[in-house]
């Protein structure tokens, strides 16, 4: 199956309902799941994670190791969808923010965005 297809927006949605159910106010244990441990934490624990997937990652690549490429990536992902979670976001809107750039260059996308 190619990356557009339906059953890989399924499996984000289903990790996304999964991980919405681990919230702490959702009543998720941080005693018992990790990812309601990381929530309970704050950004800080989450976005730390990010950044270690997102070296991780990088490091794969740089050595050409295509499983760990993979598994770096779902682990970047996984963590992504976590901070996605805490702001009560859904993989969906980011799918739409793909759709929406799709066919655009990348120099005239970027040109769009407002100043910072």
């Amino acid at each position: 199956m190619s990356e557009t297809t339906p059953y890989g927006q399924d499996v984000l949605a289903r990790v996304a309902d999964t991980l919405h159910s681990r919230r702490p106010d959702q009543g998720g244990d941080p005693q018992a799941s990790y990812v309601a441990k990381l929530l309970a934490k704050g950004p800080d624990a989450f976005l730390k994670k990010i950044g270690e997937e997102a070296t991780e990652l990088v490091m794969a690549a740089k050595d050409g190791q295509p499983d760990r490429i993979v598994s770096e990536t779902a682990d970047l992902w996984f963590h992504c969808l976590v901070a996605l979670t805490h702001y009560n976001l859904r993989p969906e809107a980011v799918l739409a923010e793909l759709a929406r750039r799709e066919g655009l260059s990348g120099l005239e996308e970027k040109a769009r965005r407002p100043a910072e």
